[in-house]
């Protein structure tokens, strides 16, 4: 677990992403995947999302695979920044967001339940992610929703928690779901 306590986030950012690309050429990363499907199928089924949030996923980023519920990917706006999220069909997106993730490019809606991914993340239930707010303010705009951050278990870090952080409802990694306090 790297020590946030005489770093910045941007460098504890900078050794999580490197740590997470190096673990991702790995064969132990697949069956970490793996391991995070089997856990995230039984507890969305207990969540029961009438609109699932998920994430196209980056390098490095757990893929959480076809789920059978509803589904929206995020669209993140950078001038004004913001984001909000759009009906997907599970097809390939053609559409990319003002960051270049992939998008869709259906009706704007608002999840219920959101798969986040997370670069870092703490037992409190707090994310680093990629350091450009969207996903804060938008839980900051949407208090009500139950947020699942997904993580390798090797991104269990600490770090000085900030105004606009929002804690997530859930972590799930490979190793274990966590119930932040």
């Amino acid at each position: 677990m790297p020590d946030a306590a005489s770093t910045d986030r941007s460098t504890l950012r900078r050794s999580l992403l490197a740590a997470r690309r190096a673990w991702a050429a790995t064969p132990a990363f697949g069956v970490a995947e793996a391991a995070l499907r089997q856990a995230l199928v039984p507890l969305l089924e207990q969540l029961e999302p009438e609109l699932l949030g998920v994430y196209w996923p980056l390098a490095g980023e757990f893929d959480p695979g076809p789920l059978p519920w509803p589904r929206a990917l995020p669209h993140a706006r950078r001038e004004p920044a913001a984001m909000q999220y759009r009906r997907w069909d599970g097809a390939l997106p053609t559409a990319q967001d003002d960051c270049g993730i992939a998008t869709a490019s259906g009706a704007v809606a608002v999840p219920d339940v959101v798969l986040v991914p997370c670069v870092g993340f703490t037992r409190e239930g707090f994310r680093l992610g990629y350091g450009g707010g969207y996903f804060d303010r938008w839980l900051a705009e949407h208090p009500g929703v139950t947020t699942i951050g997904l993580a390798g278990s090797a991104a269990e870090t600490s770090f000085p928690v900030e105004a606009h952080d929002r804690p997530l409802t859930l972590i799930l990694t490979e190793r274990e779901l966590i119930t932040p306090d």
